[in-house]
């Protein structure tokens, strides 16, 4: 079991509870603060950002409560914090640090490969499906283009944001958004009649509820906290409605057309 060196000038101890694990009984273990202000123990720091990283986010955010209230902490811990006060091991730096590169690149960058030559080719314009392959450009004398969406060579009028000319190039996110079943959250009253999944409103991605805890979720790509029931963003809906109570706004509709990222 992971403990703190109680040597370590560079922590600064606290004698408090863990704030990621209010149950924690354990009276021997050390805690350190972090910036944020919130005291851990290098267990409880492993664990909830593995936690984390297992959910497809490689930003490190305090879950903890803000002091006297009922409002998440969410501030940002470093990588070097996180990998310092959590005492990682050589191994679970090598597992941390592969899977947020991964998980940054996923977020950050549109790869696909060209169904022709097999290069990987980069996305530049998120609302066009049309992309052009420069390798097979330059290999066939003649523009090459095919689509994001179905992976054939492009066919129909560019630009294009929902679909080219081939037959069967349907965006098959949208298909389960449109046709996907109904859920209720039992923690949340009121909403028994939702649909299951849905499309981030700021980045597209394409989420589930677990169906336990509040009505809100936290995107694994663009990290923004939305209401699953209503779709807006977290600090919007609060303004007429709580955590654990129907929106005011009712359950959005079906979504018909799923968010491009800005990113700027």
């Amino acid at each position: 079991m992971k403990r703190y060196d109680p040597g370590d000038s560079t922590l600064k101890f606290v004698n408090r509870q863990d704030d990621l694990d209010p149950l924690d009984d354990d009276l021997v273990s050390l805690r350190a603060e972090m910036s944020c202000g919130h005291a851990v123990t290098p267990q409880s720091l492993t664990g909830w950002c593995r936690s984390l990283l297992d959910q497809g986010q490689y930003k490190f955010m305090c879950p903890a409560l803000k002091n006297g209230t009922l409002q998440k902490c969410d501030a940002e811990w470093s990588y070097q914090e996180v990998r310092r006060l959590a005492a990682l091991t050589i191994e679970e730096m090598q597992h941390f640090e592969k899977t947020m590169a991964a998980l940054a690149a996923a977020i950050y960058c549109e790869y696909k490969s060209c169904p022709a030559c097999k290069t990987f080719v980069e996305r530049q314009e998120l609302s066009n499906l049309s992309v052009l392959c420069t390798v097979c450009t330059a290999d066939k004398g003649q523009r090459y283009e095919f689509c994001w969406q179905c992976l054939k060579q492009w066919k129909g009028p560019a630009p294009h944001s929902d679909h080219c000319d081939n037959d069967g190039c349907i965006n098959q996110d949208l298909e389960l958004l449109k046709n996907c079943k109904t859920t209720s959250l039992p923690q949340v009253a009121g909403v028994t009649n939702c649909p299951s999944i849905r499309a981030c409103p700021t980045c597209g991605q394409r989420v589930e509820h677990d169906k336990t805890g509040c009505k809100n979720i936290l995107c694994p790509r663009c990290n923004k906290e939305f209401c699953f029931v209503c779709l807006k963003l977290t600090e919007e809906c609060l303004e007429t409605s709580s955590y654990f109570i129907a929106c005011s706004a009712g359950v959005a509709p079906r979504q018909t057309s799923i968010p491009t990222w800005n990113r700027n």
